[in-house]
């Protein structure tokens, strides 16, 4: 190994490329060491350089472990030479050389001439919210995911050049160590986790690297140039503990067991900064004189637990930060403590104010405006917990609570009177509060959350909870149902102080949007709330993953454009401005796209400063994991919606653009939608794809299925999208988009070409989706889907199906090449090639054992579980990098 070492220290000024060659061809012989150590065999068949055969039955599994373990390793590799190279960008040609940085995104916006008023608007109101989710795509347990994270960590070591022969020894035998350990823990789940599992899973992320990101990424931020009396505005959320939706398993106690860790977790990161602080500002004021003012500040901090004047004496900052420590303390276990977030906040300031005062800033820079900076994003709470539940849900607990409170008959639902009689009821300042005990297990559910929604509005931090969304918001009426039943639990009847979040998600419900939400500002409640709040604002959820199941993605692509431009000029005249909330995943097919890209391609004026962001399952593990790419995430995430803010995404109206890409997306959904509704295709979906055996893989706390029924209508997008990727069609990425091409070169001729070519040009949505379908037509792999389709009983199902794939493929593939004027489907992302060159060969033993696995399991009478089937599905799933 020492010579591989020396050739690692002679090549470290290189690019992220060669040194992801080195690092892989390094653990790749740390890997073999383990493999070699631990199954023999399966190292023996490696070796032998031919197309590795996996045998069936338990045989298979110490093979699967060792692909899954070596794809799990690519990924880290790939992070950490990133990266580097992002450093070593910086290092050779300055911050604005590294692409999402916010060095860049300003010398970008002073070039186009971005007056600093301009800028001035946008850093004055920036809020930008991530949003941590549970949804079922992270395949990986919380003790691999430590594993990996002390993998990564040890790369970073190594590439320091300080170490002897010796010591760079040691580090590879510690890298071996975890490798062996990742061997002995195994991947699959053997339970499905809990709430209490997931809440954990989140929280891990901010305590590895998102609390410590934070602070660094306005660091950044300030450094690079902006107004330093602001900062980029992030504000997490979470959904873990909240999201009810389809998830009978949170329950208002999840969500106040959710609460109450999420509080914890930032509350004993503020002690232990506080403490360390307070360890290191060692200052004695015999020594160092302490100006009046600052002085009397301090004085008045330290008297509020008078106690501590006895303690230290002299040293009036090391007591003062002892004093706010005990107040957190205080308030962590319930003894009391701040009432308020700001109170927090200004005691952190007279200490950076006192240091300031004695010229000791650096003191302060560095231990205590972090902690500061760190309450603004993280107040009380680590993350604002939102609500989620489904429309049918509300819309039944209503029903019930009429039917119970009323000996007239209740009216139905989307009927005249069902819309009178809840504009009648919201209108009644004396409408009394509903017993919970006379209801269903589902309403006094609901009405209890509701209730513990109200009270949180009182505590600490506020902002604990956030709003209550609403999935499959189908209309005014939804809206208005859930405003009526928080005056059922309390809530004020000139004022309501919760927000109410629409979640569209449908093709139709996004075309439905904007009559839904003007017909909600005509109601005086809705208005008065929002005018109560001094909030012009009003948040609105885009779904991605249903809108795409049901039209394809040109289509859901096009849709959400549409919606997002609709309801903003919508809102205009009621002087509200919408904040949009993206419920984006991991692949392509659900919203997945590269950050700068998709927002740079957002509508011009939908961003405005203020944008959320749902990050969903494996995304999380690849965005957060570690703090330097949590660090990069974060800043590509705040500089890209400043670019757009600010103006630097600004562009002129293009009707011809948006009539060419109405056609496109209509033809694009018609030749999907036909695709649904071929004879036997529900057949063919569940035949061809393991989707009836996901729900064995334990990855998440909810069901497959909302509410137990089995219809494609029904069954959630993650698993759809899930199915659609381990048989590697991919149709969710790329379906209809050959043939809405072909149509419209057919019916347009010479001239249809030279608009094409223009889009590709100059059109950014355009652009992003012909770059999205080109990648999932190169992550789709039609000699391994033929394989899958084999599994499909019916013959005459089978090859009509597989056959129009195939057809829409080529087709597809055929309008991308002509539109980029390539020659190979991903010429353009030679790092995608790269990465897909090193798992091509280990993913197709892999499908070509699930396929003979899926096949046994369907022949017994009694399905059992395999766990090689299983393991299938998780080496599948890290070979491609996201689930769904």
């Amino acid at each position: 190994m020492q010579g591989t070492e020396a050739y690692a220290e002679d090549r470290l000024d290189q690019g992220s490329g060669s040194y992801a060659t080195l690092l892989r061809s390094e653990l790749y012989e740390l890997w073999h060491d383990v493999i070699a150590l631990r199954a023999p065999q399966v190292a023996k068949n490696f070796d032998a350089g031919a197309e590795v055969r996996i045998p069936r039955g338990n045989a298979a599994i110490p093979y699967l472990q060792a692909f899954n373990i070596w794809f799990q390793l690519l990924r880290i590799i790939e992070e950490n030479a990133a990266v580097r190279n992002r450093r070593q960008a910086e290092t050779k040609y300055g911050p604005d050389a590294v692409p999402g940085s916010f060095a860049k995104v300003l010398a970008e916006l002073h070039d186009k001439g971005i007056s600093e008023a301009q800028l001035a608007d946008t850093l004055r109101d920036l809020s930008i919210g991530p949003t941590i989710t549970a949804h079922p795509t992270e395949a990986k347990r919380v003790t691999v995911l430590e594993i990996h994270r002390r993998i990564y960590r040890k790369l970073v070591a190594l590439e320091t050049q300080r170490w002897t022969p010796r010591e760079r020894t040691v580090l590879s035998d510690d890298l071996r160590s975890e490798i062996d350990l990742l061997w002995m823990t195994g991947e699959l789940r053997l339970e499905r986790p809990s709430i209490s599992d997931e809440i954990e899973w989140g929280l891990q992320f901010f305590r590895d690297s998102i609390f410590d990101a934070v602070p660094i990424l306005n660091e950044r931020y300030i450094v690079a140039g902006f107004d330093p009396d602001t900062t980029p505005g992030i504000r997490f959320h979470s959904w873990i503990g909240g999201d009810r939706d389809g998830n009978p398993n949170v329950t208002v106690s999840t969500t106040e067991e959710a609460l109450a860790r999420n509080r914890t977790a930032i509350l004993d990161k503020y002690v232990s900064g506080l403490r360390d602080a307070a360890e290191q500002i060692s200052i004695s004021s015999t020594i160092m004189a302490i100006p009046e003012e600052a002085r009397y500040s301090l004085d008045a901090l330290i008297a509020e637990i008078p106690e501590h004047l006895g303690r230290n004496p002299g040293e009036v900052f090391r007591q003062a930060l002892t004093v706010i420590r005990d107040r957190i303390e205080d308030l962590r276990d319930g003894r009391g403590g701040y009432r308020h977030l700001l109170d927090f906040i200004a005691d952190l300031k007279v200490i950076e104010d006192g240091l300031e005062a004695i010229d000791a800033g650096h003191l302060s820079r560095r231990l205590v405006r972090p902690i500061r900076w760190q309450a603004q994003s993280f107040g009380f709470r680590t993350a604002t917990l939102d609500v989620r539940q489904n429309s049918t849900v509300t819309t039944e607990v209503l029903h019930e609570i009429w039917t119970i409170s009323s000996d007239d008959p209740t009216p139905e639902y989307g009927t005249a009177e069902w819309s009178s009689r809840l504009r009648q009821e919201l209108s009644d300042s004396d409408l009394a509060e509903v017993a919970s005990d006379r209801l269903s297990d589902m309403g006094k559910e609901l009405i209890i959350l509701l209730q513990l929604m109200r009270s949180l509005r009182e505590k600490a931090d506020r902002e604990a909870i956030g709003p209550f969304i609403l999935s499959m918001t189908r209309s005014t009426d939804d809206l208005l149902g859930v405003y009526l039943l928080a005056r059922y639990a309390g809530f004020e009847a000139e004022m309501l102080d919760l927000r109410v979040v629409p979640l569209f998600e449908t093709i139709d419900d996004l075309r439905a949007g904007p009559k839904i939400l003007s017909d909600l500002l005509e109601v005086p409640l809705v208005r008065r709330s929002l005018k109560a709040r001094g909030d012009n604002r009003l948040e609105v959820m885009l779904g991605y993953s249903d809108s795409n199941k049901d039209g394809g993605f040109f289509c859901s692509t096009w849709e959400l454009e549409k919606a997002q431009r609709n309801i903003l000029r919508t809102l205009e005249p009621f002087g509200i401005r919408p904040v949009y909330f993206h419920g984006r995943g991991g692949s392509v097919s659900r919203g997945g796209a590269p950050t700068e890209r998709a927002i740079a391609a957002q509508p011009p004026g939908t961003v405005a400063g203020h944008m959320r962001i749902t990050e969903q399952g494996e995304v999380v593990s690849s965005k957060y994991a570690n703090r330097g790419t949590a660090l990069h995430t974060l800043e590509v995430l705040a500089s890209s919606v400043l670019a757009h803010s600010a103006g630097g995404m600004s562009r002129p109206a293009t009707p011809e653009f948006d009539d060419a890409l109405e056609g496109l997306a209509g033809m694009s959904q018609a030749a999907y939608v036909t695709l649904l509704r071929k004879p036997g295709f529900i057949d063919y979906f569940q035949q061809a794809s393991p989707v009836e055996e996901l729900a064995m893989l334990k990855i998440g706390s909810r069901p497959a299925r909302r509410f137990g029924a089995k219809s494609l209508d029904d069954l959630r997008a993650i698993p759809w999208v899930f199915a659609w990727s381990q048989n590697r069609h991919l149709i969710t990425g790329w379906y209809g988009f050959g043939s809405a091409i072909a149509s419209f070169r057919k019916v347009r001729g010479s001239e249809g070409d030279k608009l094409l070519n223009r889009m590709f040009a100059d059109s950014p949505l355009f652009q992003l989706i012909v770059d999205e379908v080109e990648k999932s037509l190169f992550q789709a792999d039609i000699d391994i889907a033929a394989r899958y389709s084999a599994l499909v009983e019916n013959t005459d199902v089978r090859d009509t199906i597989f056959s129009d794939i195939l057809n829409e493929y080529r087709c597809s593939e055929k309008a991308v090449l002509w539109i980029t004027g390539s020659s190979l489907l991903a010429e353009r992302f030679p790092a995608m090639r790269e990465r897909f060159d090193c798992v091509k060969g280990p993913m197709g033993s892999i499908h070509a054992l699930q396929v003979d696995l899926l096949h046994d399991l369907r022949d017994q009478a009694a399905p059992r579980l395999s766990v090689p089937l299983l393991q299938t599905m998780n080496c599948i799933a890290a070979g491609l990098g996201w689930t769904g």
